[in-house]
Parts: structure tokens; C-alpha cells; sequence
């Protein structure tokens, strides 16, 4: 089993990596069927013109070869058309005319009679006067019966091994054989074809290197095109990278700076806030000593110490409420915005309505956050940039999931804003990017610029983050 974990943690690809994979996969297999159809469409085509040349070739030895049997039986056809079927003489006078007949340095008339026996072979004497029926070729090609056979049926071309009179070699031989069927001989002559073939086989070599170089080409191509996929997912990862960090830079940055903003924002309304109203306390307090012999003084600074220190439990359950609602987890995300909203409303004095339907905990954690959050931004930005007099809030579910839009009547904003190029502020931002993690979508929509035509911000999430009714229940219980 350790092994097979151990292989699989080696085979773990990278992203990177399985990019590349997926790029250059489908190229090779695509070269190599390229390789093999170019291949073999290119025999295809190379077999049937060297087919084409020899069978070319081959009729034109075999016209030859007619043209030298026809000159022969010219030769002796004065004195075998006067001769009787038994005259000696005239056949002896004949057979020895046709041996005198060579062409060429391999190139000669034989004879054989219809019972197999050799009567004219000038250039391999030693077949004279034997009995050759039955003899095969080295390939097992008859050769005497079948020239007897076609000289009986009034003559043609036949194909065998022959030793090659110049060199003694077997080389292939085209014969044309023609019957003198009153003296029952079969004469013929034949040539020999290797240089036909040596030929076809210098043409399918030639085929066959061109191929070969052809598939060196495309493979080159490949190899070329693969180096400049690499270069190229190199170039793209080493920018991607850049930019990342870049990115992770500007985002920590900001995280950064965020945090300090809240600690700031915090700090202050713990320092102008809680601790000016502890100092009331505390003074207040010592006054109330001073006036210990005086019950009624006494009395009147005591019952301040005890409002200044309402007042200040009041303040830290706000700052606290501000930093992380108790009503959000307990009530759910509707009453959170509700209270939100109110206390806007009280903090700003401008008028605030919200309207939302029963989710019934229908959203889950991240969810109820995000929109909270956006929520709670949205009128930061209401309270900070927007003089508006008017704002409404409503949270609704639908088929796509669940929305929340915050409306008011200010003046209106252009989003992104062209002269930060095309970056939003650092609240639009953390909108943004919260809503990007649930994989939703946030529209800032506005009329105009200067005007008291308001800015709708629109935050929607996904379906996929809404609950079962099964496991809401879970987690209202």
C-alpha cells in the first residue's frame, strides 16, 4: 500500500504541468496521425505509379521480345514452310540458323520439341538434346511444360528464374514462346528483366526515403511547436506569477491597512467614547465622596455615575455589535440587517426602510456574513459620500439564490471609477471580493454624477450556498 501512495505522491502533477499536458498531448497524437496517413496515403500513391512504371516497362520488353521471335520465324520461314513434318534436313538447317540468331549479351532463340527435349540453345549448350520436362524454377515455377503448354495454344509471355548467361546468376526472365506446329517444336526467345527491377526497386527506396524525410519534417514542425508551446506557457506562467504576487502584494497591503483602519476606528470610539465616559464616571463618583455629609449632592452625583456607566455598557455593546453581531448567529440574517438598519437610522437621523421575506435560516454561514457585511458597507458609504435622505434595504430569495439591495437617493457615483484605473475604493473592493469567494456577483448601478439620482448596489449569491429546509432546522436547533 506504501508503495502506491508513494507513486501517486510522485506522479502529482502541478497546474502548470497539467496545462502543458493538455496542450501538448493532443499535438502529438495529432502529429503522429498526420505522420501515419501522410505515410501511407504517399505509398499508396508512390506503389501505383511504380506499378504503373513496370508494368510500363514490362510490355515494353514484351513488345521487344515479339518484335525478335517475329524477325526469327521470318528468318527460316522459306524454309520450314517448303519442308515436310519429317524432313531432317530442313529442321537441322533451321535449328542451326536460330542458333547463329544472338542479340544483345544475354539475348538468344531456343527450341524445344512437344516432348521436352532441348533442340536449340546456343549461349547454355549443356541443355542441348536432354529431356527437360518437369523442370522448375528455384520459386517452384514450371517452366519446360508450361512453354510446351503455351507454344500448343498458339504462344505467349512467361515468367521465371533463369541463370543469366553473362554472369550465372538467377535473375528474373520474360520469354515469349511460339509453336511450329507441324514439326510440334516451341520456339521462343526471352529477356531478361532485373534491370526493370532493379529499377522498381530504386524507386520504392527513393519513395521511402522521402517518406521518411517527410516524417523528419513534420516531426521537426512538432518538436518546433512544442518548444514554442513550452516557451510560450513559460512566458505566460512567469507573468501569471508576477501578476499573482503582484496582486498578493496589493492585497496584503490592504488587509494590512484594513486592519488598521479598524483598529483606528476602533481605538478611537474606545478613547472619545467608552474612556471620556469612565472619566465622567470616576469624576462624578468623587464628587459624589465629597458630598458624602450632603445625601441629597451625594445622591444626584451617584444617580450620574450610574447613567454615565449605562452609557458606556450601551457604547461597548455597540462597538461589539459593530464588530460581530450576536443577532446574526442567534436571529438570523434578517433581524441582523433589521437591527442594522435601525440603528443607521437613530446614529444619521436619515430615514431607512427595510423589507425582507422569511429565509427561515435558509442561507448558510458564509452566506449570512458576506451580506452583512456588503450590508454594513454599503451604509458606511450611504453615511460618508452619498447626502442621501433616503435609503432602502431588502434582502429576497429567488430560483438563483438570494439578493440583497441597498437603494438610496444621494448622489450618485460612476463604478469603477475611471480615474483610479478601473479599481474601485477599498470598501467597493472588500464588496467585491466577498462576494467573488461564494462565487457571486455585486452590481453598483447609478443614473449620474452631481445629481440627487441615487446608487443601487446589488449583491447576489449563488444557489448553491442556500440550505435545505432539512438542515436549516439542524441549525436553528
Amino acid at each position: 500500500m506504501k508503495p502506491l501512495v508513494h507513486m501517486r505522491n510522485t506522479i502529482n502533477l502541478s497546474y502548470g504541468q497539467k496545462v502543458f499536458l493538455l496542450a501538448t498531448v493532443p499535438l502529438i497524437l495529432a502529429v503522429f496521425l498526420i505522420v501515419l496517413v501522410v505515410s501511407s496515403q504517399s505509398r499508396q500513391l508512390a506503389e501505383r505509379e511504380i506499378q504503373a512504371l513496370e508494368t510500363q516497362l514490362i510490355q515494353a520488353k514484351q513488345d521487344e521480345l515479339k518484335n525478335y521471335l517475329s524477325i526469327a520465324r521470318t528468318a527460316v520461314v522459306n524454309t520450314y514452310g517448303r519442308a515436310a513434318p519429317d524432313d531432317d534436313e530442313a529442321k537441322l538447317a533451321v535449328s542451326r540458323e536460330l542458333a547463329a540468331m544472338l542479340y544483345g549479351q544475354d539475348g538468344y532463340f531456343f527450341v524445344f520439341d512437344y516432348d521436352g527435349n532441348n533442340l536449340v540453345a546456343p549461349r547454355q549448350t549443356y541443355l542441348i538434346g536432354k529431356n527437360w520436362l518437369g523442370l522448375d524454377d528455384a520459386n517452384g515455377v514450371p517452366i519446360t511444360d508450361e512453354l510446351i503448354r503455351i507454344a500448343r495454344t498458339g504462344g505467349g509471355y512467361h515468367s521465371f528464374d533463369w541463370p543469366k548467361p553473362s554472369t550465372g546468376v538467377n535473375e528474373r526472365m520474360i520469354v515469349y514462346v511460339n509453336g511450329m506446329q507441324d514439326w510440334q517444336w516451341a520456339i521462343g526467345t526471352g529477356i531478361f528483366i532485373d534491370d526493370v527491377l532493379q529499377k522498381v526497386a530504386t524507386a520504392r527506396a527513393d519513395v521511402e526515403t522521402r517518406i521518411t524525410r517527410t516524417s523528419y519534417y513534420i516531426v521537426a514542425i512538432a518538436v518546433g511547436a512544442l518548444i514554442g508551446v513550452f516557451l510560450t506557457g513559460l512566458f505566460l506562467n512567469v507573468r501569471e506569477r508576477r501578476l499573482a504576487d503582484a496582486k498578493l502584494k496589493e492585497l496584503t497591503q490592504r488587509i494590512i491597512d484594513t486592519q488598521e483602519e479598524e483598529r483606528g476606528r476602533v481605538a478611537r470610539e474606545l478613547h472619545d467614547g467608552i474612556s471620556q465616559m469612565l472619566v465622567g464616571v470616576r469624576y462624578t463618583l468623587e464628587l459624589a465622596k465629597r458630598w458624602v455629609g450632603n445625601p441629597q449632592k451625594a445622591s444626584d452625583s451617584l444617580d450620574k455615575g450610574i447613567e454615565g456607566l449605562g452609557s458606556a455598557i450601551q457604547e461597548v455593546r455597540r462597538i461589539s455589535r459593530d464588530l460581530r453581531p450576536g443577532a446574526l448567529d442567534d436571529l438570523g440574517l434578517g433581524p441582523a440587517l433589521q437591527a442594522l438598519i435601525n440603528d443607521f437610522s437613530e446614529r444619521t437621523g436619515i430615514s431607512a426602510e427595510f423589507e425582507t421575506v422569511v429565509f427561515r435560516n435558509r442561507l448558510d454561514q458564509d452566506a449570512r456574513i458576506a451580506l452583512y457585511r456588503i450590508g454594513q458597507e454599503a451604509l458606511t458609504n450611504v453615511e460618508r459620500h452619498a447626502n442621501a435622505t433616503h435609503v432602502e434595504m431588502s434582502i429576497r430569495g429567488h430560483r438563483n439564490g438570494a439578493m440583497l439591495r441597498v437603494k438610496d437617493n444621494g448622489n450618485g457615483m460612476i463604478w469603477p471609477r475611471p480615474d483610479r484605473d478601473g479599481t474601485a475604493g477599498l470598501g467597493l473592493r472588500n464588496m467585491q471580493e466577498r462576494i467573488e469567494q461564494l462565487g457571486g456577483s455585486l452590481r453598483v448601478l447609478s443614473t449620474g454624477t452631481g445629481r440627487r439620482t441615487g446608487t443601487v448596489i446589488e449583491a447576489q449569491v449563488p444557489l448553491t450556498h442556500m440550505l435545505r429546509p432539512e438542515t436549516a432546522k439542524k441549525e436553528s436547533a
